[in-house]
């Protein structure tokens, strides 16, 4: 027995343990260049550059989609199947907007047809400033100078900067009853198809993400629509109280260009003014002036928190950034566009690991 156990022993101390291999450590996700990242942020404005059209379109229908959403659902609450009840809500609208047009087209042509004449006073009155400036430090006689001859302002092009032609916007028009049709019949599909579209652990993301751009979205549309109105009205009746030329024209324009974030006041000082050259002195052009401006502080200070709340909590600086690109993609169409996609954009940032530091930069 003695002899056995010491070859046990001897045996069991020339078994040598295996050494303990640690598992490898799993490589570290590198981080996409800096060069890609702004290739693919350049080719995306490429994109929304070339496709101006379609992108504009849809977004316009989208937003309508919203406004009409609540019509849609108070005829489903009278017991209106979905698809008649979205078709008698852009019916509505429709015929609305035909009406004002229909009613309105007479003071339209007219009001046209002055603005050349508008036009016209503006560059002469421009035209004595520079003669007057130049004189100040020119010894030459004020007969050798000559204003500079200027073409006149193509209004067209301007309002129609962001749908290219005429017949082009009139074709694009045509799509838009017909996709905020399809927009609010297909509501729940749509959306439960787009989250189908993420992967499995990623679709309650996607899913609160969704629900949170709508609720912006309608909150944004509904909002700056009744403020509109509000301000619309007030400053169509104020102008009329002053005579303004065209006051049923220039009140709405001017209420709706004081929603523009924080370039609403000058733009809506711009058409009361523009249409009253000629027509009134220093002290109503002061008034105008100062109304403009009161509407505008009381839109932005009560008005604007009433109705959209923090729902938009972008700081000044995102949002002059985002009214230079989408103006400079869009035109007129852009500056109109820029602040719902910009808050659109944050919430997306928000719900996305890898994007939060770009929503943190852009929030307030």
């Amino acid at each position: 027995m003695a002899i056995d156990e010491a070859e046990i022993d001897k045996a069991a101390a020339q078994v040598v343990p295996a050494p303990v291999v640690s598992a490898p450590a799993p490589p570290k996700a590198q981080k996409p260049h800096w060069a890609f990242q702004a290739i693919g942020i350049a080719t995306i404005l490429g994109l929304c550059y070339w496709g101006e059209l379609v992108l504009a379109v849809m977004l316009v229908s989208v937003l309508l989609a919203f406004i009409l959403a609540p019509v849609m659902e108070f005829f489903i609450l009278l017991h209106l199947p979905r698809g008649l009840a979205a078709a008698v809500a852009v019916i509505l609208l429709f015929t609305m907007i035909t009406g004002l047009v229909y009613y309105s087209s007479n003071e339209a042509i007219v009001f046209s047809q002055d603005l050349s004449k508008y036009a016209q006073t503006i560059r002469q009155e421009i035209s004595q400033v520079r003669q007057r400036a130049e004189s100040l430090g020119s010894t030459e006689a004020e007969g050798q100078i000559k204003p500079e001859s200027r073409s006149s302002t193509n209004w067209e092009e301007i309002l129609t900067r962001g749908f290219g032609s005429v017949s082009q916007a009139l074709l694009a028009a045509s799509f838009v009853p017909f996709l905020v049709y399809f927009m609010l019949s297909w509501q729940h599909h749509v959306r439960s198809a787009t989250v189908m579209l993420f992967s499995l652990e990623n679709r309650n993301t996607a899913y609160i993400t969704l629900g949170l751009i709508s609720a912006m979205i309608r909150s944004f549309m509904v909002g700056n629509l009744l403020i509109g109105l509000f301000l619309g009205t007030v400053s169509t009746i104020a102008f009329a109280i002053l005579h303004v030329p065209f006051f049923y024209f220039i009140g709405f324009i001017s209420g709706f260009l004081s929603l523009v974030p924080y370039l609403g006041v000058v733009l809506a000082m711009a058409p009361p003014i523009f249409v009253s050259l000629g027509h009134m002195n220093s002290g109503d052009a002061i008034v105008i002036v100062m109304t403009v401006l009161g509407l505008h502080l009381v839109a932005l200070n009560v008005l604007y928190p009433k109705f959209l709340g923090n729902r938009l909590q972008l700081n000044p600086l995102a949002v002059t950034i985002a009214l230079l690109v989408w103006g400079w993609l869009w035109g007129a169409m852009g500056l109109v566009l820029a602040v719902p996609i910009t808050a659109a954009m944050t919430i997306v940032f928000d719900h996305t690991d890898s994007m939060k530091r770009y929503g943190s930069w852009v929030v307030e």
